[in-house]
Order: C-alpha cells, then structure tokens, then sequence
C-alpha cells in the first residue's frame, strides 16, 4: 500500500516549509512506515521552475493498509498536519512496479496485476548539474504536452530540491491513455534527448492501481 497525501494551506506557510526537514525523521518512525518523503511542489502542469508554497506531497508506503489509517486516524503528527492545514486529501496506490531508483534504492518493487481501472504514475529524476539548462530547455514543452494529454485526469509536479530533483504524480484514466501520452511524439523526443544527452543522474518510473481518495 502507497499513499501521497497533498496538503494545502491557506495559512502556517511557513511552519509548513519548515516541516520539510523536521516532519520526515519522526514519519521514519511510525509503525508501518517502509518509505517516506516530504515533497514540496510546482505551480503548473509537470516539472516546473515555480514552487507552489501552499501545497506539500506526502508519499509513504506502509506493510499494510491497516496501518496506514492508523496514521492517518490517529497519529499525533498527521492530526497537527490537519490542524495546521487548509485541506489534505491522500490517493490511495497500489504497486504495479518500478524501475530505476531513489537514492540507490527501488522503493516501490513489488509487481502487482493491473485492475483495468485509473492508474497513478510516479516519475523522479535526479538531475544532472552541467545539463540543467538543456533540461530546463524543453520543460514547457513536455508540461504543454501533458496538459494537452488524452486521459489525464489530474497532474501535480512534486520534488525535493528546486530545480535539480524533480518529479510528477499523475492520474489516468486507464493504462492505454497513459501509454498512448508515453509514446506520443512530443514525450517520445524528450526521452530520447534525455538518454541520448544524459540528462539524469538518477530516475524512477513506477506504476500504480488507482485505489480511492479520502479528503482528511
């Protein structure tokens, strides 16, 4: 079981900012907890230079479901994360498999059976320094693209430093939508310039089962 919480706020931007680097260390530690990452995010559609200050991604995964809404239900911290907070709504994921890595490491390994419905998509990349610019160079570009996509039901750019660590959550409407986007010329361009010109240190690719969502 994976969840992303986003949590946006009116108000407390910055305790919000702050917990960036005070929240994760004490969300190790929850019962359950296998993965974690406190991400902030992009105005816009996919990758973008712009943060949104309001909204914040809360990715875990957890050993089961059950203690997942023990998190959530009753966890001191995701209950000052509410008090806190505007409004938090989690996706609830369930692992099709991934492949590249997160700092060295596959979060998400587990391959499970596609359900023929939505499907969540996780992309990360680790960015080179020296190909920053070339990166940022085609950024509009690939964020018309999928603004433009058929099926995309919503997209949020996520990521851990500006600029040089990026990522995206999508939400499709079916796997072949979200096939149809991956090898559409404009996306299949950029991820030939990407491998062709190493743009990335790092990357991850990782699919999901759409489960639910639940606004907190």
């Amino acid at each position: 079981m994976v969840t992303i919480s986003l949590i946006n706020y009116s108000q407390n931007k910055y305790w919000a900012f702050k917990q960036m680097q005070l929240l994760p260390p004490h969300l190790a530690k929850i019962k359950g907890c296998e993965f974690v990452k406190l991400l902030g995010t992009g105005s816009g559609f996919g990758f973008s230079l712009w943060p949104d200050f309001s909204t914040y991604a809360l990715l875990m995964k957890w050993k089961d479901e059950n203690q997942a809404e023990d998190f959530f239900q009753n966890s001191n911290e995701f209950n000052e994360l509410k008090s806190k907070s505007n409004s938090i709504e989690t996706h609830y994921l369930e692992s099709l498999g991934a492949h590249g890595s997160w700092y060295g490491e596959n979060p998400f390994p587990e391959k499970g059976t596609y359900n023929g419905g939505q499907i969540a998509v996780i992309t990360r990349a680790r960015i080179n320094i020296h190909k920053l610019p070339r990166f940022w160079q085609f950024v509009p570009k690939a964020s018309k693209a999928i603004e433009n996509a058929k099926g995309l039901i919503t997209t949020k750019g996520i990521g851990e430093w500006p600029l040089i660590e990026q990522a995206t959550f999508s939400i499709w409407e079916n796997e072949q939508a979200m096939k149809e986007y991956a090898y559409a010329d404009t996306h299949k361009e950029i991820i030939g310039k990407v491998k062709k010109e190493n743009w990335y240190k790092e990357e991850l690719f990782s699919r999901f089962n759409y489960i639910k969502s639940i606004n907190h």
